[in-house]
């Protein structure tokens, strides 16, 4: 898979936030193929029991992906979540280097739907979500008082990773 380009992200967001001390700081490229890969690797402070990350975790992470996926057919849209369900299907790790991968399955004048997987780099899956969301413009999205700052920026110029040829393991 190649990468066509770089999501912007924000400052603050708890998953792709570049300032948020406490965050994950999640990487978001869409691919060539239409889909949205998150490059990111969960810190012992997301944990549940031991060297596990936390459900609601996994849950905001795959929200923030499958959402992203409208940037890649409307740039000038997000994704505001009406309905989220969740698969947990093998323990996700701390400390670990992740993916998850995202696409648009529907989209109408207001809503879309997307689903997603939260994977290792071997390809096993472990956890699934798919979600229903409102599509709102950016512009509505703003912070109070900080008018004229972008909400979202890119970060740095990188431009393209290697996503190595996965082959996902349904368990």
């Amino acid at each position: 898979m190649k990468v066509v380009k770089k999501q912007k992200v924000s400052k603050m967001c708890l998953i792709c936030g570049v300032e948020n001390e406490r965050g994950l700081k999640a990487n978001f490229y869409e691919m060539e193929n239409g889909q949205l890969v998150a490059l990111f690797n969960s810190p012992n402070e997301f944990q549940s029991y031991p060297d596990r990350m936390h459900g609601g975790m996994i849950s905001a992470i795959l929200d923030e992906t499958i959402g992203r996926t409208i940037w890649i057919h409307e740039p000038n849209c997000w994704g505001v979540t009406i309905d989220l369900q969740i698969k947990y299907r093998n323990p996700v790790p701390v400390n670990e280097p992740l993916l998850a991968i995202a696409e648009m399955t529907e989209s109408k004048s207001r809503i879309f739907k997307g689903s997603g997987i939260i994977a290792k780099k071997d390809g096993t899956i472990l956890a699934e979500g798919k979600g229903i969301f409102y599509k709102i413009k950016l512009n509505q999205i703003e912070a109070e008082g900080n008018e004229g700052e972008a909400v979202f920026y890119v970060p740095d110029d990188v431009k393209e990773i290697a996503i190595e040829h996965i082959i996902f393991k349904k368990s």
